[in-house]
């Protein structure tokens, strides 16, 4: 039997930055467990989420499910035939529940007493067949208090759907997932590339989005990306740096496509006790507090944004 890879996709309004990594970890898990109980193994899942897109590719799914062998025991002989040996009310409903006649089936002793008995080999059906449904139910299963509507539609979900992909090979996967038609159009960087682009392949997906689409898809590289970029400006600040990992979980979650800036404040609100302002700029403006040799406030901060500027010259002044 071949096996493809699958990019399941599906594209938002900017979802809630606190709750994006659990979003991503729930959905993961959700499509794993799908699959598994549809005996539908597979080689590994990797999930894939920024502010505008929650995804998952999983690696070397069967395009169908192998065949299963279905066994049922009914009712005891005895109670499945009269004392003129015609089935009873018990055999007939036993008979019909497996879509035969009582004369279809056969009879087996289950260890204690004999049985009417039925088996068939049940074949396997389409992958493409059972997506669509292991789909709606893991977004169904998220864990989201609170649910919206958009428009006129009466599908729920923690913010609006644009679009969603469901590639599996190079096959698009019929299926309308929370009112949108999937397809194999994902979408770039809301600014910097507004614009469709059509996926021929889930292996395509990471590369194409961050070389020309100005998305870091992968919560975890685009998270070290700005690990690198908060150093390298603190490096030329001639600073330290406070890293938060809460702050720069939540950073990693509102950005898609991140640059680096350094910014500074007056020197007059050194004053302000250290605590105070450490929580300011971490609750508030979402900066990295900047430190001197001597572990003492540096007059300046680091921020992250999710555009590049369009002039570099004043790229790094605020």
């Amino acid at each position: 039997m071949s096996n493809r890879d699958l990019l399941v996709e599906i594209g938002t309004e900017e979802l809630p930055p606190k709750a994006l990594r659990s979003l991503s970890e729930h959905f993961q898990k959700a499509i794993e467990s799908g699959l598994a109980k549809q005996n539908l193994p597979c080689a590994s899942t990797t999930p894939f989420a920024s502010p505008r897109r929650l995804a998952v590719i999983v690696k070397t799914l069967p395009e169908k499910q192998d065949a299963s062998a279905v066994e049922k025991y009914g009712p005891a002989l005895k109670a499945a035939f009269d004392s003129d040996g015609k089935p009873t009310k018990a055999a007939e409903g036993f008979a019909r529940s497996c879509g035969v006649t009582v004369a279809e089936l056969q009879e087996k002793d289950d260890g204690k007493v004999a049985k009417l008995f039925y088996s068939e080999t049940k074949a396997g059906l389409n992958t493409t067949e059972l997506l669509p449904d292991i789909i709606n139910a893991a977004l169904a299963s998220l864990p989201i208090p609170r649910r919206m509507r958009w428009g006129a539609s009466r599908d729920e979900f923690v913010r609006p759907v644009h679009w969603a992909v469901i590639l599996f090979g190079e096959e698009i996967v019929p299926a309308t997932i929370l009112g949108v038609e999937a397809s194999n159009t994902t979408r770039g960087h809301r600014f910097h590339h507004p614009q469709s682009i059509e996926l021929k392949d889930p292996s395509e997906y990471e590369s194409t989005l961050e070389k020309t689409a100005y998305v870091i898809p992968s919560f975890p590289a685009r998270k070290e990306k700005i690990r690198e970029l908060i150093l390298a400006q603190a490096k030329t600040a001639n600073a330290s740096v406070i890293i938060d990992e809460d702050l720069l979980e939540e950073v990693t979650a509102l950005v898609e496509w991140p640059v680096g800036l350094t910014g500074t404040f007056d020197k007059a609100f050194l004053s302000v006790p250290k605590e105070a302002l450490v929580s300011s700029m971490k609750k508030h403006q979402k900066c990295f507090t900047l430190e001197d040799a001597s572990g003492n406030i540096h007059p300046g901060f680091i921020a992250i944004s999710n555009l590049e500027s369009s002039d570099p010259a004043i790229h790094n002044k605020f």
